[in-house]
């Protein structure tokens, strides 16, 4: 079994309802929640012209291949009504793999760690909540996360 670390948010519909349901779609699928963040609402990232978010991060154990656990992350999205328009853009759901383990990994479809997550407060928050000495980078997670600290991310 693996430990892998994913982000979620949305800012369209009822977003905690939709993370709690994707987080039941995720489990059936075969990624078992460890442990939750609490949600978090956070500014848009990327494209700033658009209504806030909630964001959330879980660790989930799995036996799942990284390829496979975001192929699941893929199809809970779409069973949700994901449907990808305009890069950071609006969305009901999104779904990150943020870690796989230690597996560093850099395939056309997957980007292990993630690329951008030393950039995201949104993501690093929750994070940090639930894994502060999870290592990204060589970096812990709560250091990481400490940078965001005046950005305006309110736990909800």
């Amino acid at each position: 079994m693996i430990e892998a670390a994913l982000s979620l948010g949305g800012n369209q519909g009822d977003v905690r309802s939709t993370l709690t349901t994707a987080l039941a779609k995720l489990e059936q699928g075969g990624a078992r929640i460890k442990r939750r963040s609490s949600d978090y609402q956070t500014p848009p990232w990327g494209k700033t012209d658009q209504p806030a978010f909630v964001n959330a991060a879980v660790i989930v154990e799995t036996d799942l291949a990284a390829h496979a656990l975001l192929e699941l992350c893929l199809k809970v999205e779409r069973e949700l009504g994901r449907i990808r328009m305009e890069r950071w853009g609006p969305r009901i759901i999104d779904i990150d793999v943020l870690t796989y383990g230690d597996a560093v990994i850099d395939s056309e479809d997957l980007k292990l760690p993630h690329p951008f997550i030393a950039e995201r407060g949104f993501v690093l928050i929750p994070l940090a909540e639930i894994a502060p000495d999870l290592l990204v980078g060589g970096h812990r997670v709560a250091d990481l996360a400490a940078r965001f600290a005046d950005e305006p991310i309110v736990r909800l």
